[in-house]
């Protein structure tokens, strides 16, 4: 691969980096291997550019040991663009440049854990309605991988919120100052109490937050919450489906959505922003009981 640093960006880690993931057309082919895209002619028609340019962008990326080739058909050889767990490194990379981009250049530089309905970013998660769920697996409350599916209900309602704690002293600094951040223990609690109304409907309940396992844990038994709690901490769920996200103390959060989700793994409901707590969740239940629609 051809060097475009100098010999005085050596020590410089950012430099170096740029080296291989400083053109656009790369960092776009790691969001889009995030999100489901693997195949070439997938790539290519999800990016809109030329073969000789995606091949070339794709050598570099498997040269760098971000992208892997995985064979998916043996006559004639076909293969797939997986990311390494290099390349894996690089979501964090990429949810922040989102949230730059939805706080700095799409909105007006304020921290919010919610959007107007209006907004490009309101726009960009409702355009996830009829799309799939990438499979992967996240971490749940007992520390056991689990996929954010469910694969024995029909339907899986993924709430997603900024942050719950067990104590009140344990939510982050300024935490209650941001807008949209007010209601994650009356979401979780609300869902709790109407669960057998969703398990009789055929969906499976699943919270998701990016705080780590044993946060989630200690809220979930304080609350006596009997459906998981999923940690996106490594940004995994929030990558692939480009969730809104903000930052408070140092780390990013998810901002408060709901998607109702099939065994098949399609979107069938979009809920965001979420300002009513108590309709959302009727909201959901509703979705699912009109078969996701």
């Amino acid at each position: 691969m051809a060097r475009r640093t100098s010999l005085e960006d050596a020590t410089c880690a950012i430099a170096q980096a740029l080296d291989v993931v400083g053109d656009w057309w790369t960092l776009l082919i790691v969001r889009d291997t995030a999100r489901g895209v693997h195949r070439f002619d997938a790539l290519q028609a999800e990016l809109g550019l030329s073969r000789k340019v995606l091949t070339e962008r794709l050598r570099l990326l498997v040269e760098a040991d971000v992208l892997t080739r995985v064979p998916y058909q043996e006559r004639p050889p076909r293969y797939e663009y997986r990311l390494t767990p290099r390349g894996r490194a690089l979501l964090p990379v990429l949810v922040a440049l989102q949230d730059w981009g939805d706080t700095w250049v799409l909105g007006d530089g304020s921290t919010t854990a919610t959007a107007e309905e209006a907004s490009a970013e309101a726009r960009r998660v409702h355009e996830l309605l009829g799309t799939r769920v990438p499979e992967l697996r996240l971490l749940d409350d007992r520390g056991e991988l689990r996929d954010p599916v469910a694969a024995d209900s029909p339907y899986t309602v993924l709430y997603c919120f900024p942050g719950a704690y067990a104590r009140a002293d344990a939510y982050p600094p300024g935490w209650t100052d941001i807008p949209g951040t007010a209601g994650c223990t009356l979401e979780s609690c609300t869902y709790r109490d109407r669960l057998e109304e969703f398990t009789a409907a055929g969906a499976a309940l699943h919270g998701v937050s990016t705080q780590r396992p044993d946060e989630q844990r200690a809220f979930a038994e304080k609350e006596g919450l009997r459906f998981p709690l999923l940690s996106d901490a490594e940004l995994s769920l929030v990558a692939a489906l480009r969730l809104p996200t903000f930052r408070a103390a140092g780390a990013g959060r998810l901002k408060r959505l709901t998607l109702v989700v099939d065994r098949e793994r399609v979107v069938r409901d979009v809920q965001y922003p979420v300002t009513d707590i108590a309709g959302s969740v009727a909201a959901a239940l509703e979705a699912v009981r009109g078969g996701g629609a």
